[in-house]
């Protein structure tokens, strides 16, 4: 089943985390604008913007942020100014800001190859959460995060949860706060598409746990992580402002997907794909031809769902007072979307993804882009 963390590292844990400084050799994080990080993460003056502001573009012309990305999967937004951003084949989280980038933390132990690796970044609870492939399976950590942007370190690691299903594609990986402080995981089928209706499988969920590790105690079945069942391999999830919570999922041959998802609720895989009409199961709001979508990581901003496409190669927008319609910006223009993500002041920021082995990266790929939508 599933095994909460230790509460301190020790001989226990699968795999230390190696801070950057500590002489230990990790991988170029491609180009940095103008050097290392310096900030000191105060706020800015309210009548001169700080030098590490990140000013906005327009969504017709977004800003860019960083360049030299490789195979970026996840961003966890520090403040309106700094992201940490994984690398999912190096193992590296990075620091990005306006200033420039620096290796945070290398995350050892992690076994890369096919879709698996460093994948979902979140922050919460004074702690940096971190979605990992191992050996042994997909598992999520935490790291005390300690300073400031731009001089930030990390603790020591301690499992939250380990025993996810594991395999060289569907391995989910996107883990986000919801409004309610609960963590909330998704994972994929990890190939074998029955796991995804077993409710004693963590494979094909969406799975919520307190910080800790620990399993609420209204959750829809005692006992249990499991959040929603019947997904083939979600890799996005927001809220929007009235509580609802939204996922993206990634179909076979024939329907990707946008769901609204409820507590207990069973989306179909694999017995249906797409709108099908089966009262046991609930139909997605909106479908696409995975050729135009194949979606990512999400966010909710400026009353829309905004969901980062990966071989549609596009952004799309999905008005929440019409989630049955959507409007596709950037066709094409940025290469393959990994990722999205909501910063405090209300700017978008979006991951390019066209290093991860199946796009056709562009010089200075891949990128963080900025704008105001």
């Amino acid at each position: 089943m599933y095994a909460r963390a230790a509460r301190a590292a020790g001989a226990s844990i699968v795999a230390a985390l190696l801070l950057a400084g500590c002489g230990a050799a990790g991988p170029a994080a491609g180009p940095q604008p103008s050097g290392t990080a310096t900030g000191t993460g105060a706020a800015p003056s309210a009548s001169a913007p700080s030098p590490t502001q990140v000013e906005p573009g327009t969504i017709d012309e977004p800003a860019v942020l960083a360049t030299g990305l490789s195979s970026p999967w996840s961003m966890a937004l520090l403040d309106e100014r700094t992201a940490l951003v994984s690398e999912r084949d190096s193992g590296t989280i990075l620091e990005v800001s306006a200033t420039g980038t620096r290796e945070l933390a290398q995350i050892a132990g992690l076994a890369h190859g096919g879709e698996g690796g460093l994948l979902g970044l979140a922050i919460g609870d004074g702690h940096l959460y971190v979605y990992g492939t191992t050996a042994d399976g997909n598992r999520v950590q935490r790291v005390a995060l300690i300073g400031e942007p731009g001089s930030l370190e990390v603790g020591q690691p301690e499992d939250v949860l380990t025993g996810i299903p594991a395999a060289g594609n569907h391995n989910g990986g996107r883990i986000a706060f919801g409004p309610d402080g609960m963590l909330y995981v998704t994972t994929g089928d990890a190939g074998a598409p029955g796991t995804a209706q077993d409710p004693d499988s963590l494979a094909g969920k969406i799975l919520r746990f307190e910080p800790d590790g620990a399993i609420p105690a209204d959750n829809p079945v005692p006992g249990s992580p499991v959040y929603s069942l019947g997904h083939r391999n979600p890799q996005g999830i927001a809220w929007a402002e009235d509580g609802t919570m939204w996922a993206s999922e990634f179909g076979q041959d024939t329907w990707d997907e946008l769901n609204r998802i409820e507590p207990g609720a069973n989306y179909g895989w694999p017995a249906v794909e797409g709108i099908a009409g089966v009262p046991a199961f609930v139909d997605p709001v909106q479908q696409w031809s995975p050729g135009e979508a194949s979606p990512s990581g999400i966010a909710v901003a400026a009353g829309s769902i905004w969901i980062a496409n990966l071989r549609g190669s596009s952004l799309r927008q999905v008005p929440l007072s019409e989630p049955s319609t959507s409007v596709v910006h950037w066709q094409g223009r940025f290469g393959r979307m990994r990722d999205v993500a909501l910063a405090p002041d209300g700017a978008l920021w979006a991951l390019t993804g066209s290093t991860d082995g199946r796009g056709s990266p562009a010089e200075g790929d891949d990128r963080i882009l900025v704008l105001r939508p």
